[in-house]
This record gives C-alpha cells, structure tokens and sequence, in this order.
C-alpha cells in the first residue's frame, strides 16, 4: 500500500499528465536546447502546473525542474536545505515528440542532500513506480519482490546508452559483447525502475543529471539493487554536475559487470 504522500503525489502527477502531456503525446512541435535535446511546450507546460500543485500542497518547499537555466538550479540545491523537490516534466521527451511509447514523469523530495521519496509515472502504460528511504519499492501499490535474474553477464540484458560513454568503452563494448542483448530506450528514469522490475539485468549510462536519475535511483536502491559511478562512487548526490551510472540488481551480477567495466 502507497503512502499517503505517494498517493497524493501520484494524483497530482496523473491528473497533470492527462492534461498536459497525453494529448499532446505524439503531435507536437519540437524546439532545441544550446546541448542539442529537446523542449516542447508539454515540457514547460507540465513544469509549470506540477509546480503550482506541489507549492498549493506542500508549501515552503521549493521545485528544481529540468526546464530551468543552470545558475537557478544550483541556487536551489545550494540553499533549499528544509527540502527540495526534484522533477524532470518529460523523461524521454525525444520519444514523447516522436510519438516512441517509453517516456514517464519523475518526481523526488530531497532533504539534507539525500532523496527521500520518489515517484515515476508512466502514462502509456499506468504504471506508477514509487520509493520512500527505507520502505522499498513498489510497482502500482505493490512491494517489488526479489526476482531471479541470470548467474553469469554473458546472460544478460543490458540497457546502455551508448551515445553518452567514453569512446574506448564504448568501442570494447561493441567488439566483446559481454552481454546477450543490449537495448537503448530513452528514458533514464525508467531505465532505472524496469532495472528494479528485473526487465533489465544490467545498467550503463555516461552521463546523466539530478532530474534524471533522482526518483529512478531511489527505487532502485529501495527494490536492494547496487550501483555507482564509473568511478566507483554512489550515484545519488545533490549535484547539477552530471553523474555516469553502472548498476545490476543482482549483486553477483554487479560485481561482474563493474570488473568487466573497470577492466
């Protein structure tokens, strides 16, 4: 059973997507950031009505949104520290643009630098998938159970973003084919909750921001999966400094992947 704040939060979200996103999913004009991704008006336009919502039900908590200039986003981390609420509008908006069925709305409260709920909502298929610190993960109201997932990498199914990785990796990758499949879909905050739904057995990423990985990593943590930084380091951080990803929700499989990725 969802918390009161999820399900409140998750009404919030639902209600906003109906409105804002769903008709114009697949219909819309695009425009380019100076980083080449994309904003469209459902972008600005769901941004702006969470906001409002969140402020109307939880005041005094500020919003960081993905469709904000830099200096405000670090001013917000820098002094919000009563808590903060982190949200990416559109995870996937080159998907939601094209019409491409894998995108979601990902909301997280951090306070003290550290995520203590999160909430991802996928729309196309009314998937709600939700964390609080410590009380796991959940999947439409229900507790994600340990799943079985294959006992050696060259089993697996691998989600990487091939895109944002140093090129020699990405290259040794390419040749060596460690894993059985690869997919690349286009929204980290999904990538992160089916990698805690065990539909993904392995997690690569280079390069990816707060709003993106902030709810997405807290459900994944919450359903006792492991992770870090190319580098070794944890993923979460309260940061507008873009952070690589590695992770498996098997353990053994996690230490696999890190030997294989850290050569």
């Amino acid at each position: 059973m969802e918390t009161p704040e999820i399900t409140e939060l998750l009404d919030i979200v639902r209600r906003a997507t109906q409105q804002e996103l769903l008709p114009r999913f697949g219909k819309i004009q695009r425009d380019y950031k100076s980083d080449r991704s994309i904003v469209t008006e459902a972008d600005l336009a769901m941004q702006h009505g969470i906001r409002l919502e969140l402020a109307s039900r939880w005041d005094g908590f500020p919003m960081l949104g993905e469709e904000m200039p830099l200096q405000a986003q670090q001013a917000l981390i820098t002094n919000s520290t009563d808590g903060l609420w982190v949200v990416d509008p559109i995870d996937g908006t080159s998907n939601f643009a094209a019409g491409i069925p894998y995108w979601a709305v990902s909301v997280a409260w951090f306070h003290g630098g550290v995520a203590k709920l999160g909430l991802v909502y996928d729309p196309v298929r009314d998937e709600a998938f939700s964390a609080g610190l410590g009380q796991g993960a959940r999947l439409n109201g229900q507790l994600i159970e340990p799943s079985l997932s294959p006992e050696q990498l060259s089993q697996t199914i691998a989600a990487i973003d091939f895109k944002r990785l140093p090129p020699a990796l990405a290259t040794r990758l390419v040749q060596d084919n460690p894993y059985s499949s690869q997919r690349s879909f286009g929204s980290v905050a999904l990538d992160w909750c089916w990698l805690a739904a065990n539909r993904f057995h392995i997690y690569l990423h280079g390069k990816q921001n707060i709003w993106d990985y902030a709810a997405g990593n807290l459900i994944f943590s919450e359903a006792g999966g492991y992770a870090t930084t190319l580098e070794g380091d944890l993923v979460p951080i309260a940061s507008v400094e873009p952070r690589s990803a590695m992770g498996a929700l098997d353990y053994e499989l996690f230490k696999q992947w890190s030997n294989y990725l850290r050569g």
